[in-house]
């Protein structure tokens, strides 16, 4: 029987884990899909506060996770498959092993969503990305193409055109869902060429273990053309790990977990933290900050419930 559990090892899991720690209260922490969440995805991070030099991603994670074992936190590794939460203790499934916890902290993130091509997972880290900020630099002076038509698929493509000779900005409609600003910002930038309305049908060339360029099919005319470029940015929008949680706990349209008074959820006892729950943000310090939250409610509902 465990105190607390916490599912999911990025900023938000890992924060919830040094303070439940540091509370004594010996967390377990469940490494999840991504062990070291989408930190581990990137290179450089710059922004987060107290290193003016910037830090490696996994570095970051790796020394959260150090500091989190310092003060007593336990990891296992594995994906959650199943929990039931209808009653305390919480009992979670993680592969052949089932857990029992009178608190539950869920910081299982958010994943990136792909187009579900072939070639975009051979390619993936071989010139396909799903994070501009993180890999936008090895792209110095060579053309790119930017998948999607979102608020987020603009700021990539603005930020892309630091480094890329050009950028081409892909999409399957003619219209935008992205704000007005971003979009006139957009047509306004001369390194931008938006090719609309297209769908992706292949990233050239998986053989060759690099990206060489895309091909696209106009969707009303059904021209194809071909594009060289050395690199695909997929941003078409994240997916919450939280299909284990379906029907337990509340979650908006597109299955993020509403928080409610900080971190608590529908049921008394489970407390959320993180990209899980962020959809707007998606920040590892907002992350960091909600696993601070998720840990010392988690400690005090603890308190209130002791025997």
């Amino acid at each position: 029987m465990h105190n607390v559990i916490i599912i999911g090892s990025g900023c938000a899991g890992l924060t919830a884990a040094i303070y439940a720690g540091r509370a004594n209260l010996k967390p377990l922490v469940i490494d999840g899909h991504e062990p070291g969440g989408q930190l581990t995805l990137t290179t450089l991070v710059e922004n987060f506060p107290g290193f003016p030099e910037g830090i490696l991603g996994p570095d970051l994670t790796d020394n959260m996770r150090k500091q989190a074992q310092k003060f007593g936190a336990e990891f296992k590794s594995g994906a959650v498959t199943a929990v039931d939460l209808s009653r305390r203790p919480f009992r979670i499934t993680a592969g052949k092993e089932t857990y029992e916890a009178q608190t539950l902290i869920v910081a299982a993130g958010a994943s990136a969503r792909l187009l579900g091509l072939e070639s975009e997972r051979k390619l993936m880290g071989h010139g396909v990305s799903t994070c501009a900020t993180c890999d936008g630099y090895f792209f110095r002076g060579k053309p790119i193409a930017v998948v999607g038509g979102g608020d987020s698929a603009m700021e990539e493509a603005q930020f892309l055109t630091r480094y890329a000779s050009r950028v081409y900005l892909l999409h399957r409609r003619s219209e935008f869902r992205a704000s007005k600003i971003m979009v006139d910002r957009i047509r306004a930038n001369e390194k931008i060429e938006l090719v609309t309305p297209v769908h992706l049908e292949e990233i050239l060339s998986p053989a060759k273990g690099a990206v060489e360029g895309v091909r696209v099919k106009n969707t009303q005319t059904g021209a194809v053309r071909e594009i060289a470029v050395d690199g695909v940015f997929v941003a078409i929008g994240h997916e919450p790990n939280t299909a284990a949680f379906r029907g337990q706990l509340e979650m908006d349209a597109n299955g993020y977990l509403l928080a409610r008074n900080g971190s608590s959820t529908s049921v008394p006892g489970v407390f959320v933290a993180g990209d899980v729950k962020d959809s707007r943000y998606r920040q590892a310090i907002t992350a960091a900050g909600s696993g601070c939250m998720a840990a010392i409610d988690a400690e005090k509902f603890l308190e209130e419930h002791s025997h």
